[in-house]
């Protein structure tokens, strides 16, 4: 019998909810033995529009691109060491494009069954890009997406 759960994909913003949806889908990775791929998008699409309606330079553009580029690859680390910790391998990837995009494409390439995403913060204003890219992940997707929002998972992380 096939394993509920094989190939784990799990979307990375820097948002503290993905983060804790890092952490859930290590201890999955942990107790079903599945892969696991964190992936950090770097929204090039709001940069460009963002661009196109004169609200950035071209110079400031690239900088601002430069600066996520370097926060996913931080952020990417950081997952891989709280991996680590639990003895789990994990595949990162940094891709560039509309965020919901690339996470379905990482998703449809690496073959996943199950794509994790952080639930929404309560400041939703400030995170309109991210419910926007959850709800298209959630519409389009081609595999089951599990949205974490369980406030114990430091402990259930901890514990692991």
């Amino acid at each position: 019998m096939k394993s509920l759960f094989s190939n784990v994909v799990v979307a990375i913003s820097g948002s503290n909810a993905s983060i804790m949806a890092a952490k859930y889908a290590i201890v999955m990775a942990k107790f079903y033995h599945c892969k696991l791929t964190a992936v950090y998008v770097v929204d090039t699409a709001t940069i460009r529009q963002l661009t196109m309606s004169k609200i950035f330079v071209q110079q400031e553009s690239m900088e601002y691109e430069k600066s996520l580029e370097e926060n996913g690859t931080r952020y990417l680390a950081f997952i891989e060491e709280l991996a680590k910790s639990k003895g789990i391998k994990i595949e990162k990837e940094l891709r560039k494009g509309t965020v919901y995009t690339e996470i379905l494409l990482e998703a449809e390439e690496k073959d996943a069954d199950l794509i994790i995403l952080g639930g929404w913060e309560k400041n939703r204003s400030t995170r309109d890009i991210i419910g926007h890219s959850h709800h298209e992940i959630m519409a389009n997707a081609k595999c089951s997406v599990l949205l974490v929002k369980d406030p114990d998972i430091d402990m259930i992380f901890r514990n692991a």
